[in-house]
């Protein structure tokens, strides 16, 4: 059983970052609700979204004053809820948090959007990119001669937003515990994609990053914290920045020790890069594991997230899990002693729609009105 056993969490069904943020909720125990409007429900066109897993599912239509107050009855028994629309639809529909909380005041109500609930682009339409571009994050990534470079979706919708969800939410949730109340919890993928720059405005602040892209640290300029190509056409990853880590990597490759002599030093690092380039070419991506894994070099292969599983720490750590004949990510983090597990697999929608309006109170003739409206 999960941490959050025992904890329930109504999901208005959307795209990307708000099933996720559901699915961490599922994975820890939480009882999740997933509420899908009538009709088509899949906008990306997936056979399999790993994102549903363990979650019970409901159709709604919250257009309607029946389905409006099956939800509010469903938010009566719930611990909080979360949702994924611009600012405001969810008042039009009766559904906002104050109408909520007249119906449960210690529910905690979820609002995540890229802009926030305020502020001049909060109504506007967006994208993870346009997100982590106004945050800072999306200037810094890349190499410096062409467009900054597009970092999948991860930095906006998942980090600065799902993981701030479910942060903020959790928190919230704790607090409610204590005062008995509830309250909102507005997530901005702008302001968590900028949360997660902390540390590079700290070494802005400090006079330790230059502005231009590949010009530091931890942006790919420097030899020792970057990626590279080996004689097999793989790729590994390198990352000895401190000089205890890289003198770990020049006694396994028997590099010169005056190697270390420029570490810091960001006007060698185009010419140390070029070496080690000529060097990591030399052996394949597994004879390079075969050096390096596992020791304080820091150092590990690139693999394709469609391969990742197959390695052994992968492996050891059961970081991987099957469900219904599907590989995927398993449940993150693991615990001591409230075991988090996937409950069961992604089912249609709507599987659970009989089943709660009847733990909810509904009669079969009022579930049927409800059905044919």
């Amino acid at each position: 059983m999960g941490p959050l056993t025992g904890i329930r969490i109504i999901e208005i069904s959307g795209i990307g970052p708000g099933p996720f943020a559901g699915m961490m909720f599922a994975d820890m125990g939480a009882d999740v609700i997933a509420v899908d409007r009538p009709g088509p429900n899949n906008p990306l066109g997936l056979k399999v979204d790993m994102n549903r897993r363990g979650k019970r599912t409901v159709i709604l239509d919250l257009k309607t004053d029946a389905g409006k107050e099956a939800l509010l009855k469903l938010a009566e028994t719930a611990d909080g809820l979360f949702e994924g629309f611009r600012p405001g639809v969810m008042e039009k529909l009766g559904l906002g948090p104050d109408d909520v909380a007249s119906r449960n005041p210690k529910l905690v109500y979820g609002r995540m959007t890229g802009w926030g609930q305020t502020g001049p682009l909060s109504k506007a339409a967006g994208h993870d990119l346009n997100y982590i571009a106004l945050s800072g994050a999306l200037y810094s990534i890349g190499n410096p001669d062409i467009p900054p470079t597009v970092p999948l979706n991860l930095i906006g919708d998942y980090g600065g937003g799902a993981m701030m969800l479910a942060f903020g939410m959790v928190s919230a949730l704790l607090e409610a515990q204590k005062s008995g109340k509830g309250q909102t919890v507005d997530v901005s993928m702008v302001e968590g994609a900028s949360l997660l720059m902390s540390l590079m405005h700290s070494l802005k602040a400090s006079g330790l990053w230059a502005e231009k892209r590949a010009s530091n640290m931890l942006d790919g300029a420097a030899h020792f914290y970057s990626t590279y190509q080996t004689a097999d056409d793989q790729y590994i990853s390198f990352g000895a920045i401190e000089p205890q880590f890289m003198q770990a990597f020049i006694d396994k490759v028997g590099l010169d020790k005056s190697w270390l002599q420029n570490h810091m030093n960001p006007s060698m690092w185009p010419k140390l890069k070029e070496e080690l380039t000529a060097l990591f070419r030399t052996k394949t991506s597994v004879e390079w594991q075969e050096i390096l894994e596992g020791t304080d070099a820091c150092f590990a292969p690139i693999l394709p997230f469609w391969e990742a599983h197959n390695h052994p720490h992968n492996k050891a750590r059961n970081s991987f899990i099957e469900i219904d004949g599907m590989l995927q990510p398993g449940p993150a983090p693991k615990f001591s002693r409230t075991k988090p597990e996937v409950q069961f697999g992604q089912t249609p929608n709507g599987t659970d729609t009989e089943t709660l309006l009847r733990e909810l109170g509904y009669t079969d003739a009022e579930i049927t009105d409800l059905k044919s409206s």
